[in-house]
């Protein structure tokens, strides 16, 4: 056991606090919901990044690279300033929605390069220009740019032009739980010498200004001696920052500057933008001289000669500082220590069979997830009551959220962005634990208990989406994620959590029930749910009313909730093992996930989802007049269907065989539930039995329309749209107006959910991921004897393990090195793919491009895009023969591949 799986070890059983610091603060606190208090709900104008430098929050923090406690109670992140910005760079800046000409953007250039689960190892990097930074430039050129163009970026307006930028790296490292060494390094990539003005910045969230009486005594920062800075927090208790060196400390308060904000006067002559007016406006008076307040930091004033670096150490500990070890050789030896831990650690991750880019690709994927953890923090009924509004009070009404006045929201939970997407979302939430299981099993099963608490889970059972509209509908993926963490702790631990399963079950059942109380509207289990995460993948706006009237039967609403009801029947099974008052259970599952399936293959009058000459799934329109249609594109929400499938090992029919037999008797009266799905009761490799809804011959239809690259098949995945609406655009009219699905393979070129995400075309990791675990189940149970022409057209006959691995590859050959060294994420960006100084940096996009894998959507939503790295161990430590011995067991349990050349398998060399 290694030194950071011991520290996991005494976090898990509170021995150690070692999570109670790590990057937990925001990227992007201004434009979120928690700060809006407008009349119309626009999040965006209402605080804006200008508004930012000066104006106190009210639910958290922002800043760059860095660091709070678990209550976000006490910050530290970076400030720099290169003598030419007109602001003080505190925090990242980008688009809003409405800037854009694909919605919102971060316009930075930063990088999480490691991280370990408990953060005792942390680094990050952040590419500054030397030159002034382009705000205005960046605005006008996007704003008037179309949809159909690229975005402009950073790069695109030559801010690294001549290689004149800082490369300032961050590194963080534990020496205990409350004593954390910190070191940045600038190194000046340019031709000449550079000076940067260094601001490290210590401040207190501001907790005291909301008029509130349980807010305590305020705290206070204030000098204690040259180069420490002293901490008192009336629930933290006393900290210290000691920083190395002669660097000017600075302290002002975590106040609104009111007067630049609205001309009225303010409450204290020291205020949240004072460090950016003593800086740049050369204000002295802007800081207090008498040394005290609540936002502090060192000014260091660093001239870089060109390709030479220089160096500022601190040192933040729960302890005061004395004459000996503060920095010193003690503290390069523990900096020192800890990244070798964290090689330690991740060689025990990362499979030694992967060449040095595919494992470089690996952890910085890992390093991304655990970077965008964040502390979220709303409580709904005092946001609304702050505005006046609330369920119980008559005339003024909030723009969202007034019926989540239940919410109270005070956690690190993991992000799909810290920037563009700096509130959590709950369907991402259950994709990001499959990676975040591989690091730390423990964090993400509280990440799954959060999200089914009483203070997250609505009353009637139903699970929040996201900030902009709780009330909005995700896709149940919840009970797949509990039963894949189940079994990973089981693998790893060598028991399951049955408790622990249990207590995720019960709450569970309470979003099953409010599934198929309010989603399916004729009860003949067949459901809605309106975009479903899947934004403008339909002919119309699915969360809006439809132009025609009537609603839709929609197959990807209906294949969600029969995956779901094979999760419950897993997760009933294993309880009915030891627990038999789960059995009753287990035959109610069954009964239901036979009911959706057959419904979703059940022809009718030929205006069901299937479509028998397509061989393909569909929605259906149902019309005010009886009448219903088929809307025909061939899209994800068609793929969708083939995912719900799960096979069953036949522990619980050895203990309990009347079930089976119950379940032949029901089967035998109701023949028309077996017209059309797979029969449930016919054994296949190993006795396993499975449910799904396609049986050979319609399971064969799909994947040879999935697999052929003139569809769906990429060479960088599945994609969302078939490219045969590419020339086939499905136009649909109603009303006299047209409604068009083409094939679009990169981004949005319509403004359907705010133009920031396309799904008409472009390769999308999680849903890729299901696509991945739905053919190794379908292998579990066909073996070897079932195979496929892959690709479609090719005459190579695959096994559904073989398909599922090539998948896996290709979804990687979107970050790995190709044959001439590029690496598709970055397409023609010349930087990116040839500078030693940036070829080996990840960025993990919210989706790809479907012809080229060029990264897309926000550049750091590691969240779910991370999931490749649990893609890239799977395949390199398991073997189709261990599938078919070990059947589900298999995607857990390791085994050795032989080792990547030695040529190739040194460490990725990231030159920073």
């Amino acid at each position: 056991m290694n030194a950071e799986q011991l520290r996991l070890d005494e976090a898990r059983e509170q021995k150690a606090p070692w999570k109670k610091w790590g990057p937990y603060l925001s990227e992007r606190q201004w434009g979120t919901v928690r700060e809006d208090y407008s009349e119309s709900g626009d999040a965006w104008n209402y605080f804006t990044h200008d508004d930012a430098r000066s104006r106190a929050y009210r639910w958290g923090e922002d800043g760059i690279a860095g660091i709070s406690d678990d209550h976000q109670l006490l910050c530290f992140a970076l400030a720099l300033w290169n003598g030419k910005d007109p602001i003080l760079k505190e925090r990242l800046f980008g688009l809003t929605n409405s800037e854009g000409n694909h919605g919102e953007d971060v316009k930075e250039c930063y990088f999480y390069l490691d991280s370990t689960p408990t953060h005792s190892y942390m680094k990050y990097l952040y590419k500054y220009p030397q030159a002034a930074y382009p705000y205005d430039d960046l605005v006008r050129t996007n704003h008037g740019r179309s949809r159909s163009e690229p975005e402009y970026e950073l790069l695109d307006a030559g801010a690294f032009e001549k290689d004149r930028y800082f490369d300032v790296i961050v590194e963080y490292a534990k020496a205990g739980p409350e004593d954390i060494l910190i070191q940045i390094t600038a190194h000046n990539r340019g031709a000449e010498p550079a000076v940067l003005h260094l601001l490290p910045t210590l401040w207190f969230r501001n907790t005291w200004s909301w008029g509130r009486k349980e807010a305590g005594a305020k705290p206070q920062l204030r000098q204690l001696a040259p180069g420490v800075i002293a901490a008192s927090h009336p629930e933290l208790g006393d900290r210290f920052l000691s920083v190395e060196g002669a660097a000017e400390l600075l302290f002002t308060e975590n106040e609104t500057n009111t007067e630049r904000l609205v001309h009225v006067p303010n409450r204290t002559p020291y205020v949240k933008d004072a460090l950016h007016n003593y800086l740049i406006h050369g204000n002295n008076a802007a800081v207090n001289p008498e040394r005290t307040g609540t936002k502090a930091a060192a000014h260091s004033t660093l001239t870089v000669a060109p390709g030479r670096s220089a160096t500022v150490r601190l040192r933040l500990s729960d302890a005061a500082p004395t004459s000996r070890g503060v920095f010193g050789t003690a503290f390069d030896a523990q900096l020192a220590a800890r990244r070798k831990e964290a090689d330690e650690f991740y060689a025990g991750v990362i499979p030694a069979s992967l060449s040095a880019d595919s494992a470089n690709v690996m952890r910085q994927a890992l390093a991304g997830m655990l970077w965008s953890k964040q502390f979220f923090h709303y409580d709904v009924g005092r946001w609304l009551e702050e505005r006046g509004a609330g369920p119980f009070k008559k005339g003024k009404h909030a723009p969202r959220n007034e019926h989540w006045d239940h919410m109270y929201n005070a956690d690190v939970i993991s992000m799909p962005d810290k920037w563009e997407y700096p509130w959590y979302a709950a369907w991402d939430l259950a994709f990001h634990c499959f990676p975040l299981s591989m690091v730390d099993v423990d964090f993400a099963k509280e990440q799954l208990n959060l999200m089914l608490s009483s203070q997250y889970l609505h009353p009637n059972g139903q699970l929040p989406a996201y900030e902009w509209n709780f009330g909005d509908v995700n896709p149940p993926v919840h009970a797949w994620s509990t039963m894949f963490i189940y079994r990973l702790e089981k693998a790893q631990r060598g028991q399951g959590d049955l408790d622990w399963l249990e207590r995720a079950f019960q709450k569970l059942l309470l979003n099953f029930t409010w599934w198929v109380n309010r989603k399916d509207r004729s009860g003949s289990n067949l459901f809605e749910g309106g975009f479903l995460g899947l934004d403008n993948i339909g002919v119309f706006d699915r969360s809006a009313p439809l132009p025609t009237g009537g609603y839709l039967d929609q197959a990807d609403g209906t294949a969600w909730m029969a995956l779901f009801c094979q999760n419950m029947l897993e997760i009933a099974s294993e309880l009915a093992l030891t627990r038999p008052a789960y059995v009753e259970l287990v035959e109610k599952f069954i009964r239901h996930v036979l009911s959706i399936t057959s419904s979703m293959l059940h022809v009718g009058q030929g205006d069901g989802m299937w479509d028998e000459e397509d061989g393909f799934f569909y929605d259906v329109l149902r019309l005010p007049d009886g009448t219903a249609q088929r809307l025909k594109v061939r899209s994800m929400v068609g793929l969708l269907p083939l995912c719900a499938v799960t096979v069953f090992e036949g522990e619980l029919k050895k203990k309990v065989p009347w079930v089976v037999d119950r379940l032949r008797q029901f089967l035998l009266a109701r023949p028309e539930l077996m017209a059309f799905v797979h029969n449930p009761v016919k054994p296949g490799v190993a006795g396993r039995q499975m449910s799904a809804p396609l049986n050979d011959v319609n399971l064969r239809r799909v994947l040879t329309r999935m697999l052929d690259e003139k569809e769906f098949l990429s060479p960088y995945g599945i994609r969302s749209t078939s490219r045969y609406h590419a020339d086939h655009p499905f136009v649909f009219n109603a009303g006299g107006q047209d409604y068009r699905v083409c094939y679009v393979p990169g981004e949005s070129d319509s403004g359907m959910f705010g133009g920031n995400s396309n799904w008409r075309g472009p390769i999308w990791m999680p849903v890729n991921v299901l696509i991945i675990r739905a053919l190794l189940q379908y292998y579990l149970y066909y073996g070897d004897d079932f195979t496929i022409e892959c690709p479609t057209g090719s005459g190579h006959q695959m096994t559904l393990y073989q398909v599922a691995e090539e998948l896996g590859r290709r979804l990687g050959n979107i970050f790995v090195r190709d044959a001439k060294g590029r690496r598709a994420v970055y397409g023609d960006i010349k930087k990116l793919q040839d500078d030693p100084h940036w070829r080996d940096l990840l960025l993990f996009y919210e989706y790809f491009h479907g012809d080229t894998g060029f990264g897309l959507g926000a550049s750091h939503q590691t969240g779910w895009t991370g999931a490749i790295a649990g893609v890239m161990r799977l395949f390199a430590t398991t073997t189709p023969e261990q599938a078919l011995e070990l059947g589900k067991a298999a995607a857990v349990t390791e085994v050795t591949k032989p080792a990547a050349p030695v040529k190739t398998r040194r460490p990725a060399r990231v030159r920073t």
